[in-house]
C-alpha cells in the first residue's frame, strides 16, 4: 500500500509541475483570413458559420476556453489545431495553387456533407458550432460555387 501512495504522490507532483508548461498558442491575427474571404466571397451567413464553426481550428486565431490552460488538455487542443490547419488553413490561402484550393474545397464539401466537420469533440463544448442541415446545405452550395469559379481559372500544366 505504501508504494501505491508514493506513486500517486509522484504522479500528483508531475501533474502540478506540468501545469507550468504548455504548447504555443495559436493567437495570431484574424486579418490573415482576409485574402481567403476576398477570394471566396462568402455571403454574410456563411461568414458567420465559418467564424463560429471553423476559424478556431482552421485559421491563425483560436479562441481558447478556460480549460485550455490545463495540461494535458492544452496539448490535445494544440494537436487538433495543428492538424486542422494542415488540412485546411484559411490564414495561409494565398500561396496555394488553384488546383490545391479546388481540392481543399472538394474536401470541405465531403467533410461537411458527411458531418465529420466540425469535429464532435469540438461541438461537445461549443454547441453553437454544430451545423444544422440548413447550414450544411448553405455551406455546400457556396463551396460548389467557389469550386466552379476555380474550374474557370487557367491552371499551369
Amino acid at each position: 500500500m505504501k508504494i501505491i501512495k508514493k506513486i500517486l504522490l509522484l504522479l500528483l507532483i508531475v501533474i502540478i509541475i506540468a501545469q507550468f508548461f504548455g504548447p504555443e498558442k495559436n493567437e495570431g491575427d484574424l486579418a490573415s483570413v482576409e485574402p481567403f474571404l476576398t477570394e471566396t466571397n462568402p455571403p454574410d451567413n456563411i461568414k458567420a458559420i465559418l467564424k463560429e464553426s471553423c476559424f478556431d481550428c482552421h485559421t491563425n486565431r483560436t479562441r481558447y476556453p478556460w480549460y485550455s490552460n490545463i495540461t494535458p488538455v492544452n496539448y490535445w487542443m494544440a494537436d487538433h489545431v495543428k492538424h486542422g490547419k494542415k488540412h485546411f488553413d484559411m490564414s495561409n490561402w494565398e500561396g496555394n495553387s488553384v488546383k490545391k484550393k479546388d481540392h481543399k474545397f472538394e474536401e470541405l464539401i465531403e467533410m461537411v456533407e458527411e458531418k465529420e466537420m466540425p469535429l464532435p469533440s469540438y461541438t461537445w463544448t461549443h454547441t453553437e458550432a454544430k451545423l444544422s442541415d440548413s447550414q450544411i446545405k448553405d455551406i455546400v452550395e457556396w463551396a460548389k460555387q467557389v469550386r466552379f469559379k476555380y474550374s474557370l481559372e487557367p491552371r499551369p500544366e
